[in-house]
């Protein structure tokens, strides 16, 4: 006699296939499990559903509902639930709506997870006032939001440019009932830090230090790196040694943060002193670290010792990337070794980077820089992809050089191809054209950047 264990096995056989991205193997175990007379259940196609919206699309997991049918199993709540953040992970909120509608005409009432996950998908589709909506009507039938809920929305206000309506809905939480715990208050402190709220943040920040809730490390990288982006090193400097006071473990993403934001800042001399202590804490690096570190000795123009360190690195098992060897190239240029710097390019070719791209603008601006434009025209001649930066680079090389007809030509092409190129080197060889008497192709170019810009819109 077939007993229920059977089920539950053929569901945890199906499961493990699933989980193994095996969904042939996994339709072949529910086949054969059928005709040895094991009764499949809700469970079962439900983890097939989830399966097919991971692997192979929404549309191929809907179509699972009407087998489900045949075999007399009726869909639950979480068979749409599943259908729904399918249709979420693919940023498609019309289909997401639709399956909800679907549900309600099923006679299925959704939960607190079908809202959540709807409204997640309409605020990462960018439709921050249809999510809300959502936030609303769940409210409106009584079902009460979890701490997720409360993550998702104000993380997507937060995200929407909403950050004002995020801190309100944040205020009003005693009135909904709501208790925010430690991620709440991180999601809230990073979305005002980006929405240029500094001074916000940082009493969100001391409220959390008096709510019980202890912030923790990501909490205080959060509003330090603002504080860094904003020019108010200081603060960041604060926050940085509030971290140490209260005993907070200082990774090297932290170290890493301060590092940046000094070498940035041109503070070199702190910037080291910074790379110093991390030692000291015996910080184990990773390749973001080296990077940070390589960069912060190529703006104090030890080229020597940003190499010597590559080679500790790639002694110690690790690999420089496209970004490390970026660096060096920018550092060769920048203190004026063409010819290191364009053998350093020629190695990342050899080596097989799969992308060189900006290792290439800085050469080229390294190149306009010094004079050698002819060689700055054979390297961008020989790019087979291009950017902006690497139009505007030599743009701005070529008017310097007073070479305005070359310019123009360029900067023609490179509009042809749907090209945006910095308005400072539209400037540039536009206003180069007119002094220098060239008034055809001044008025050609204006026609053609009017072209352009209608295009676009």
């Amino acid at each position: 006699m077939i007993c229920s264990f059977s089920t539950r096995l053929l569901n945890i056989c199906i499961s493990a296939l699933c989980k193994a991205s095996n969904l042939p193997k996994a339709e072949s175990i529910l086949i054969d499990g059928i005709r040895l007379g094991y009764t499949p259940d809700v469970v079962t196609y439900n983890t097939l559903i989830t399966a097919y919206v991971r692997l192979v699309g929404v549309d191929k997991a809907h179509s699972v509902l009407s087998r489900m049918q045949e075999a007399g199993i009726e869909p639950n709540v979480v068979t749409y639930n599943s259908l729904i953040a399918g249709a979420t992970q693919h940023c498609l909120p019309t289909r997401s709506l639709d399956l909800f509608d679907e549900m309600l005409q099923r006679g299925i009432l959704p939960d607190v997870w079908s809202y959540n996950t709807l409204m997640h998908c309409f605020f990462k589709s960018g439709r921050p006032e249809e999510a809300y909506m959502v936030f609303l009507e769940m409210v409106s039938k009584n079902i009460w939001p979890s701490s997720t809920t409360y993550n998702i929305i104000i993380n997507g206000l937060c995200k929407s440019g909403n950050a004002v309506k995020a801190l309100r809905l944040f205020r009003n939480r005693d009135e909904l009932g709501f208790t925010p715990g430690i991620v709440t208050y991180n999601t809230l402190i990073d979305g005002l830090c980006k929405s240029g709220r500094l001074g916000q943040a940082r009493r969100i920040l001391k409220e959390l230090g008096e709510s019980g809730h202890a912030p923790n490390v990501v909490t205080y990288t959060t509003v330090m790196k603002c504080c860094f982006r904003s020019g108010k090193v200081e603060q960041g400097f604060e926050i940085f040694s509030e971290m140490k006071s209260r005993g907070y473990t200082r990774d090297a993403f932290v170290y890493c943060t301060v590092i940046a934001a000094l070498a940035k800042l041109g503070k070199i001399g702190e910037a080291s002193a910074c790379i110093e202590e991390m030692v000291r804490d015996g910080i184990g690096l990773d390749m973001v670290a080296y990077n940070t570190l390589i960069n912060v000795y190529c703006k104090e123009g030890k080229l020597d010792v940003a190499f010597q360190l590559l080679e500790e690195i790639e002694k110690g098992g690790l690999d420089g990337d496209d970004y490390t060897h970026t660096i060096l190239v920018d550092g060769l240029c920048k203190t004026g070794d063409i010819d290191a710097a364009i053998g350093h390019l020629q190695y990342m070719e050899m080596s097989g980077f799969q992308s060189n791209l900006v290792a290439t603008n800085c050469l080229i601006h390294g190149l306009c820089k010094v004079g050698h434009l002819d060689f700055a025209l054979k390297l961008f001649d020989r790019m087979k992809v291009k950017d902006s930066f690497t139009y505007s680079s030599l743009l701005h090389g070529l008017c310097k050089a007073r070479r305005f007809r070359a310019a123009y030509r360029i900067m023609l092409t490179c509009l042809r191809d749907g090209m945006k190129v910095l308005a400072s080197a539209q400037r540039a060889v536009l206003v180069g054209l007119r002094f220098s008497g060239f008034i055809r192709e001044e008025r050609k170019l204006k026609l053609a950047l009017r072209k352009a810009r209608s295009l676009r819109c």
